[in-house]
């Protein structure tokens, strides 16, 4: 388990050279699920879910899947191989929920690790694998509407991973998170900062990176779906009424910069990792909402990846594990909480 970095200072490595080999040698290193899809919609050559068609504004296809499993990968490098950050390893959770599961990798593994436990991982798309072991389900469902568990299926723990530009009303889904948790239950949410720093400001001379951010804060925002989220879920977990709130903050570097051996591949992931996240997150926001043609979009994130590819910017982002527990006094059931 690695603790928390934020107030950590890494030192940069001035003979590193990542090159573009090593940064597709990563990619192409990475195996996808094979998906059961059913129904899809195509836009500017990328494949987009037909449930609640238009609603989430990135795609499923395989490229994306890609995606997906290496980001899952650089979640695990940034807290030492943890799957998560709140406490219930005392408690033998029985029930655990994965809103927005996605490839249901996280899922999976949770199954593995907790076999006394019935696993569930709901999405959109119907991207998870045909195989999963006994104790784990998956559900195509809309997080954001009404979940179909009855009060006696409470869980012990429910946990939300990579939502930025997701979730419309974010107060809403906390309240359904709360009613569905057992009292002691606990409630994580892991995502990262769309933002880029550096501690010695050279990423204040990227300044396609840096807006092309802003534009996507922007996108999100007029889209109704915020994609900057990270830092403000602790405070909205407490205007609910959750505990023993904690949120772990971990820099995680963009590139191989690092002079540290852990930070070094920690970043040369998290390089690939931004690089391939460029075209899905960019894409259908910027030409949906900001009224990009699709050749404006596609020269734009040209300059962005030439300045993700230049080893003179000494980026990192920042990881929130942000997780509360519902308290053990509060016996509210779904429908006096309604």
């Amino acid at each position: 388990m690695s603790p928390p970095n934020l107030d950590e200072r890494i030192q940069i490595d001035t003979s590193d050279d990542d090159s573009l080999f090593e940064t597709q040698t990563i990619a192409n290193s990475n195996i996808s699920f094979v998906s059961s899809v059913r129904d899809y919609s195509y836009e500017n050559g990328r494949r987009y879910h037909a449930y609640r068609n238009g609603q989430y504004p990135f795609p499923n296809d395989e490229e994306e899947q890609d995606r997906l499993a290496l980001l899952h990968h650089l979640f695990k490098l940034v807290t030492g191989g943890d799957l998560h950050r709140a406490p219930i390893h005392a408690s033998t959770p029985r029930r655990i929920l994965d809103i927005g599961t996605g490839t249901g990798e996280w899922a999976l593994e949770m199954a593995e690790d907790y076999p006394q436990a019935d696993i569930i991982g709901t999405d959109l798309s119907p991207i998870q694998p045909n195989w999963a072991p006994p104790n784990c389900r998956f559900f195509i469902d809309d997080a954001e509407s009404d979940w179909a568990f009855s009060p006696g299926e409470a869980f012990d723990y429910i946990h939300a991973r990579s939502m930025n530009g997701g979730i419309g009303d974010w107060k809403r889904l906390l309240k359904q998170v709360y009613q569905h948790l057992k009292p002691g239950g606990w409630f994580e949410v892991q995502d990262f900062e769309v933002d880029v720093y550096s501690d010695d400001g050279t990423h204040e001379r990227a300044t396609a990176v840096t807006g092309w951010l802003e534009l996507l804060r922007q996108a999100g925002k007029k889209f109704g779906k915020p994609m900057d989220i990270s830092p403000k879920v602790a405070r909205w977990m407490a205007e609910q009424g959750f505990a023993n709130i904690t949120d772990d903050i971990y820099k995680c570097p963009i590139g191989g910069w690092p002079k540290n051996r852990r930070y070094k591949e920690i970043g040369r992931v998290g390089k690939v990792a931004i690089l391939e996240a460029v075209e899905p997150y960019t894409l259908a926001l910027f030409t949906r909402v900001l009224g990009f043609t699709y050749q404006e979009a596609q020269d734009y994130m040209d300059k962005v990846r030439k300045q993700l590819m230049s080893n003179s910017h000494h980026f990192y982002t920042r990881f929130h594990f942000v997780y509360g527990q519902r308290p053990f006094d509060d016996e509210t059931t779904d429908s006096e909480a309604s």
